[in-house]
């Protein structure tokens, strides 16, 4: 349950889910732990090592075969082998199907809407 002061400005879906973080021909295998509209945090076998907070990132979550989420991700933190991450380029039908996972977990599209709002501006 959130604090009462927690600060978020975007409604998180808890979701632990295998995906696949990548750099050009890079690759490293995660567990998705939660994901909004705004990002994400992601968990690592091993700690994660600090890298240029510009750099841009590929993550790729397999919902089912022809449900794929790709998001474009800087690191906004890291503690050990957790990893927070923000969101800065989702294709259409990633964003729909984020839409869907986030708009049945929060059980409320009001919700959603508010949080899409929020992304726009």
């Amino acid at each position: 349950m959130p604090e009462e002061n927690e600060k978020r400005q975007f409604h998180r879906c808890f979701y632990n889910k295998a995906a696949t973080l990548s750099l050009n021909e890079y690759q490293w295998d995660c567990e998705l732990v939660d994901i909004s509209i705004h990002g994400c945090l992601l968990r690592f076998k091993e700690t994660w090592e600090a890298q240029d907070p510009e750099t841009i990132y590929t993550l790729k979550l397999v919902l089912s075969e022809s449900k794929i989420i790709i998001m474009n991700l800087t690191i906004n933190h890291a503690v050990d082998n957790e990893v927070g991450c923000k969101c800065i380029h989702i294709d259409l039908d990633s964003i729909s199907e984020l839409r869907r996972l986030v708009e049945l977990n929060l059980g409320d599209s009001d919700l959603l809407e508010r949080d899409l709002l929020a992304l726009s501006h």
